[in-house]
């Protein structure tokens, strides 16, 4: 969804998974859970943050379950499309919904993604009052505001989980107290995707671009922003959008 929600892992070849293991639904060994652990751990380096041990059963299970379900897709209706140098600019409606959130402040923002997606692949794997698997959605969203100036990022980010729709009127609840379910009123978002890191580097430069193709536009805000991640760690060039967030009009 998102997952470790976090990155290319091209720059990994050596920590790359047998496709015995990424490519198979039946339960892991404990050998081959080790060797995920370990790939996960590879891919949190990269992020400056550890991947504990006790995430191998979450790792695990998430892994097999992506190789069997589909990931069902936060719902959004389409209000505007348009290209601009190559360019595919899209605005989007999303409706009202309940959503698992959790806010991070560390250092950087690529750790508080990373340690606020390992939390959420918590509950998503039976640490909830379900105590069941409840299905990957996509994309996973971080909310995250920069500064004035727009060079620096702040060190409040949300990280949220779209609750599949069984769940939406009567949403578990999570183990992890830093876990809240949210009800987020529509959301109007202008987006572009783009592939790879989500590291604060690459998500200013992402920012900076779409400004460029927009040009002057009013009603969005000049400070606040999301990106949003459809696909797991082992996905070298992975997808992501950067979305613009319109102002209440």
């Amino acid at each position: 969804m998102a997952l470790i929600s976090i990155e290319d892992l091209a720059a990994l070849d050596d920590e790359q998974l047998d496709d015995d293991i990424t490519d198979s639904s039946e339960p892991m060994d404990d050998e081959n859970q080790d060797r995920l652990l370990a790939h996960w751990q590879a891919v949190g380096r990269t992020h400056h943050v550890s991947v504990p041990r006790e995430m191998t059963g979450p790792i695990a299970e998430m892994t097999r379950r992506n190789q069997e379900t589909e990931r069902e897709p936060v719902p959004f209706s389409v209000i505007s499309r348009r290209e601009k140098l190559g360019e595919v600019i899209e605005e989007r409606l999303y409706p009202a919904g309940k959503w698992a959130c959790i806010t991070k402040s560390e250092k950087m923002y690529e750790q508080s993604i990373s340690l606020a997606f390992m939390q959420l692949m918590r509950f998503i794997c039976k640490e909830s009052s379900a105590g069941k698997y409840l299905g990957m959605t996509v994309p996973v969203l971080a909310e995250f505001q920069l500064s004035e100036s727009g060079t620096d990022f702040m060190k409040d980010v949300v990280t949220a989980y779209y609750l599949p729709g069984q769940y939406q009127t009567n949403p578990p609840q999570s183990n992890d107290p830093e876990i809240t379910i949210s009800h987020r009123e529509p959301m109007r978002v202008i987006t572009r995707v783009f592939y790879g890191t989500t590291t604060e580097e690459t998500v200013q430069r992402q920012i900076h671009l779409l400004w460029e193709l927009l040009g002057e536009v009013e009603n969005v805000h000049r400070h606040m922003y999301m990106v949003a991640t459809y696909e797991n760690p082992g996905v070298p060039g992975r997808r992501n959008e950067i979305w613009f967030i319109r102002r209440d009009q």
